[in-house]
Order: structure tokens, then sequence, then C-alpha cells
């Protein structure tokens, strides 16, 4: 075999040319192969003698197994084995997880005969075909000594705590109780919001075998390497003979990382030495793939007479599991967008009898924003000042906390556009006065931000000696259109057509580099992609021709991240949102939202809005329609499928309209600060607000169901 010419470059911190792919409105590379169907999800592609699993869940909230009777299951047509805690393959339990801290207890299948929570995965039953391995499963059965159970969550019950680890869970500065004894006008309100789930499109599904000494996975994830070396830690493998592929992903949100079914296949295939698929169910999927935890959230606010902020108090309380700590870190977003003399935020956690709550699209920044938005809203109603001049009287000039520079803050100046855009200046500030026949009509805004991250990332870039350049790197197109930006990224920096570029991703023999989340893969992967294929045009225009194996240039960033200064980086945004409110049926709907954006450089205008349109579009589901409900005698969800579990359909999302404005960098390395989170922090306040605007009564507590509009109602008219 013929071996590349290869040369290996670190990157370095040059502000990236433009020559006009970046910033131009391409389709998707893989568009037509989605549309058509041949492009195969890790669900559909076929291997030579596969088997099916199918995972078993627990029906307690809280117990212990007291036996799994598999012999009438075993003796089953087509059955291959039933494997629970007294027989699976045992996995490594001491190991730094991706995080830092340990992993998590869900991943580490089958390691004893505890249940911590309804749903849990107690069994995995392997057969020939997916219809007897479902068949099995549902006749396997398991039996339970059951223990009392706790899913209740409210704010400051017994057992709340706020985190040591990891640091800033609690950050503050200045004298609070004199600062709000001192403010004209205080707001002291309680807003809440409940479990929500992230159900991609497409299911949780992966393929393990055996080839050649080597453990293959074909899997759906944000992130293959960060897969690989779970896989290879938990199984006690040598990284290098693991190799986890994901080339296609229907959604993610977060969800997709390391879960039950990728484990249970490696299991399986690893007993019986033979291609084997466990692809999750949708009902599953609601208690194995994690959630965002249920909210309840302190916001006090002193100001002046002036609304000047005087005192900032945010307080967030979560869920968590008992056996793995997630905290939903809502008060983080007070730490950017205002500052106080007296500023003080909190997350606090309570741990309960519930699966292990996860990363959801804008963790921590999506339910917080609809508290401290809401509540700046009702400053500004108190001190009589339009909500968009109150927040230009509290713009900070450096981190409110931090006091680090920002890297650039471009939040005002989506404000002047979108209220241009929305005839913000044409509205009468009173509530309850526009109506339109039975309708009462309201109209609403609120800031967005979330942090710019970046992650050290490899790529290789190879000239072929055709002509065209090929780019290998190990990013997730989770449907966001990586592919395409990074297509385009890499023909500025070759100074090439992109019709000449063909990336490669989703492959964790390429290399380590950054997973697709926190709105950092785009941002990570393009830096790393520039830096080799910027020092591959160096080395062509050397000359000497290129042989037939190509020439390929490999790059990673680690330094140049380490090296980047510290800022305040963060994306901004403007919320506005109009609504009609039908208060004789508790009707809502929102007719409009528009939002205006500040984030960097925009790689691809066509996906960029799609990206933001689909966040606001979950902010108006997150507003008046989505409620995970928990029965606190089962301990489980009630409705744990996309029938029970209510959100925004087609008929309920109006004219959305995203755009953004001019976001330049000039300190920073690669100018892209990344959208997929962004879309959503701050709809559901600037609906909320809206629904205020149009009935005159405030909604603190999502979503803002019929019937809490038609109890305001009530109480408005027995007032």
């Amino acid at each position: 075999m013929t071996v590349p010419r290869t040369t290996s470059v670190t990157a370095t911190t040059a502000t990236t040319a433009v020559t006009g792919a970046v910033g131009t409105p391409y389709p998707r590379v893989e568009g037509r192969a989605k549309v058509t169907g041949s492009a195969r999800y890790a669900g559909e592609i076929p291997f030579g003698g596969l088997a099916h699993g199918w995972l078993v869940t627990s029906r307690i909230a809280r117990g212990r197994i007291r036996s799994v009777e598999s012999a009438p299951v075993l003796a089953m047509p087509g059955v291959l084995a039933v494997l629970h805690h007294g027989n699976a393959p045992c996995v490594e339990r001491d190991y730094t997880g991706p995080l830092g801290g340990p992993p998590d207890p869900t991943i580490l299948l089958f390691r004893d005969d505890r249940v911590p929570s309804a749903g849990w995965p107690v069994a995995l039953v392997v057969a020939e075909t997916s219809e007897q391995a479902r068949e099995a499963a549902e006749a396997l059965v398991i039996r339970y000594d059951e223990e009392p159970h706790d899913v209740v969550f409210r704010a400051g019950r017994p057992g709340t705590y706020t985190p040591p680890q990891p640091p800033g869970m609690a950050m503050e500065k200045g004298d609070l109780d004199a600062a709000l004894a001192a403010s004209a006008v205080v707001v002291d309100a309680e807003y809440t919001t409940p479990e929500e789930h992230h159900n991609p499109m497409e299911p949780h599904a992966a393929t393990a075998r055996w080839d050649g000494g080597r453990l293959e996975v074909v899997d759906s994830n944000q992130g293959s390497m960060w897969v690989a070396e779970e896989l290879a830690k938990l199984f006690s493998l040598d990284p290098a003979t693991v190799r986890v592929r994901s080339e296609h992903v229907g959604g993610a949100f977060g969800s997709k990382g390391v879960h039950p079914h990728q484990v249970a296949a490696v299991m399986a295939a690893t007993r019986l030495r033979r291609p084997v698929r466990v692809v999750l169910t949708r009902r599953q999927m609601f208690s194995l793939i994690g959630h965002r935890s249920a909210t309840a959230q302190r916001v006090r606010l002193g100001a002046g007479a002036d609304g000047r902020l005087r005192a900032l108090c945010h307080e967030a309380y979560s869920a968590t599991s008992t056996v793995h700590e997630f905290v939903e870190q809502s008060a983080n977003v007070a730490r950017v967008l205002y500052d106080a003399d007296a500023h003080h935020t909190v997350n606090r956690v309570v741990a309960l009898d519930v699966p292990s709550p996860t990363f959801m699209r804008a963790p921590g920044t999506a339910p917080g924003s609809f508290a401290l938005e809401s509540a700046i809203d009702e400053l500004a109603e108190q001190c009589g000042i339009d909500p968009i001049a109150l927040r230009v009287r509290n713009e900070p000039d450096a981190g409110p906390l931090s006091g680090l520079p920002f890297s650039s803050r471009n939040l005002l100046a989506c404000f002047r556009e979108g209220a241009r855009r929305f005839g913000w200046a044409d509205r009468d500030p009173r509530p309850r006065v526009r109506r339109e026949g039975r309708w009462l009509l309201g109209t609403g805004t609120a800031a967005a931000t979330f942090p710019v991250l970046v992650a050290p990332s490899t790529a290789a870039v190879t000239a072929e000696a055709d002509g065209t350049f090929t780019v290998r790197i190990n990013a997730a197109d989770l449907g966001t259109g990586a592919r395409t930006a990074l297509t385009s990224v890499a023909a500025d920096a070759l100074e090439a057509a992109p019709d000449r570029v063909r990336v490669r991703i989703a492959d964790s023999d390429f290399g380590p580099a950054s997973v697709a989340g926190g709105s950092m893969g785009t941002r990570s992967w393009a830096w790393a992609v520039t830096a080799a294929a910027r020092a591959l045009r160096e080395q062509l225009a050397l000359g000497g021709g290129i042989p037939p194996q190509g020439i390929t240039v490999r790059s990673d960033t680690t330094e140049a991240v380490a090296a980047l200064a510290e800022r305040e980086r963060h994306s901004f945004g403007a919320q506005f949102a109009a609504v009609a409110v039908d208060p004789a049926v508790g009707e809502v709907r929102v007719r409009r939202m528009l939002g205006v954006f500040a984030a960097g450089r925009i790689v691809n205008p066509l996906t960029a809005r799609s990206q933001l349109i689909g966040g606001m579009t979950w902010g108006l589901s997150m507003a008046l329609h989505e409620e995970a409900v928990r029965d606190e005698a089962s301990g489980g969800l009630v409705g744990a499928d996309l029938v029970s579990y209510h959100f925004a359909a087609n008929a309920d999302v109006p004219l959305i309209e995203a755009d953004w404005v001019d976001d330049p960098d000039d300190d920073d390395p690669v100018g892209i600060k990344g959208i997929g989170e962004l879309g959503i922090v701050g709809a559901a306040a600037a609906i909320a607000n809206a629904v205020w605007h149009a009935t005159g009564v405030r909604h603190r507590h999502l979503p803002i169901r019929p019937d809490r509009i038609l109890t305001a109602e009530a109480g408005r008219a027995g007032r």
C-alpha cells in the first residue's frame, strides 16, 4: 500500500481569510442523499449475520432485582441470549469520565441488582430478528424487592445542596440585603419550568461487531472519539482497537453521548462473536438518554427609580438522580447579561429517584433566560420604562463578575435592528388594551446569550493527484450542516472552489476532535481545518507536483486553544414575539417571532438561519407546550411517548424570522461563535412577556397552558 506524504503542523492564531465560500449560502452537500434515502443512518446499515438486542427496563422506581426468570425466554424461537446482572460481561467502574469525574453509572450496565429509577436497564434479550427480541423481552419475567421512592421536586426541599464541583456553582459580590433595601423598585418572584425531553427524530441505535481483533461500532452520536474512548475504558481495551463511526445523525440536542444501548451492543457482540444491533424505543428514550430537569428559580432585582440595577440575585434549583450528579445551571445566564453593585447567583440541586438528567439544547441558559428575562420585563413595568430602554441602561462594559473585557458584545445592536424590523416604536406599553375580535394582542421581547466555547481538534487535509482535496476530521453532523460549513471553510483556506473539496467526518480513526455540543463544534473544527489547509497550500506552493497517493498535512489546535487570550466570549441576540390570547378558552397563538443575533462570522447563511429558526421554534414549544409529568405513585412518566408529551406542531408555528448583525472580533483566530443553542435562549421569555402585555397577567410557570390562562382570568375577574 502506498502511504500518502504527510506533514504535521500546529495551528496558529492568524485571522482566517475570506475568499468567498464562507458567508455564501450553500445547500447541504449531503442533501440529495438524505432526501432520496441513500443516506444510511445507524439503525439502517446492513451487516451479515446481524443479531438484534432489545433492552428490558425496570417497572419500579427503586429497589432490587430478586430474580430474572430467563429460562422460558431462552426457549423461545430465535432467542440467542439474555444478559443481566448475573451473567453479563463485567465493565470497568473506576476510571475518569469525559468531564473529569466518574462515569455515569447508567452506562455501567448490569453491574449489580440495584434499581435507582423507573426505566433503569435491567436486561438485554438478543435474538435473530428484532421482532423475536421484542417478543422475548416483553415475555421476560423479572421480580423485584421494591423500596419507597421519592420523585417530587420543589425548591428548597430537604436534601437540597450547592455542589462543590465544578467550581462556580455559587458566585457573588457586594452586600445583597443592603442593595435591595436601598432600591426604589424591587422585583422578587419565583419562576418554574417543567421536566423536558429532547427526543430527536432518529432513535438512538448502535451496532457492534468484532472484525480482525478490532471492535467496530456504528452509532448515532455527537462525538465518535468520545464514544470510542468511553467504550475502550469500560471494556479495558486498547483505544487503538476501538473504532466508532457515525456518518449521519438525525438530531441529537445533547442526548447522543454514551448510553446503555452502545454498551449493551458491545456486550452482546463480545458474548456471541457476531454483530449485534440495539435500537432504543421511543418510550425507552424517555428514561435512558437523559432529559432537562425541572427548575425552580427565584429572581430578585433591585433598581433605582431610573431602572439602573443595584441588586441582582438569581437562585436556581434543579433535580438530579441518586447515582449521577448533573446540575441544570440556570443561574449562570445572569453572570453575563447584567451587572449590579450586589450580584449573587447560585445553582442548587436535590437528588431524587429519577433518571439522570443531561445536557439539553442550551443547558441552563434556556430555563435561566426565561426566569431572568421575565423578571427584567417585570422591573421595566414597575419602573415605567420601556423594556429595551431598561436593558440599554444596564448594559455592562465588562464581565459583571469576572471583570474581563468582552471579545465582542453587540447585544444592543441586535435590539436596535430587531426593534426597527418588529415595529417596536409603535407599541403601546399598556397591557390588555389591544384587541382583535375575541383575541387580546400583545408583544414582548427578551435578550439571548450563549457562551462561546472551543475544544482542541485535529484535522487532515489531502491534496489528491486529480486536483481535488479531501478533508478528514472527526466532526459530527447532527443535521446542522457541519459538512457543508466545513467544505466552505476548507475551500477558502485552500483558495479552491467548494466543489473541489470533499469532507469526511465522524470516524474515530480520524483522530481527536471536538464533540458537536455547546455550540463549539463548527468553531473548533474550522480552526483545525483552516490550519491544515493553509499549511497544505503553502507546501503546494513550493512546487514538486502531487504524487499518486497525494500529499497530506495534519493539524492540531491544542497549543493555539491554550494560548487563546482570556476574554468574556459570548454570542448574543434579541428575541421578539407577538401573541394573540383568547381569554374565553385560554388559547394562546404566537403570530410572529423575530430573532436578531450577533454570532460572529456566519459560515453558511442558509443552514445558520435554519438552526436559529429551529431554536426559536423550540422556545415556542417550551413556552406553550412541553411538560413531562412524573407519577408520584409509580415514579415513572405519565405518557412517555410523543402522543402524550406535547410539543409544537406545524400548525402552532407562525412566521419566524431570524437574522443577524455584523459581529466582528479581530482578536479571535476564527471569528466563528456558534449558533446551535442561541436561538432557543430568551424565546420563551419573549412569549411570556407578550402574554402579559396581552392579558395584564404574569405567567411565571411554564408551559403557559390554556388552564393556566383560564385560572388567571378567573382570578382577575374576582379581584
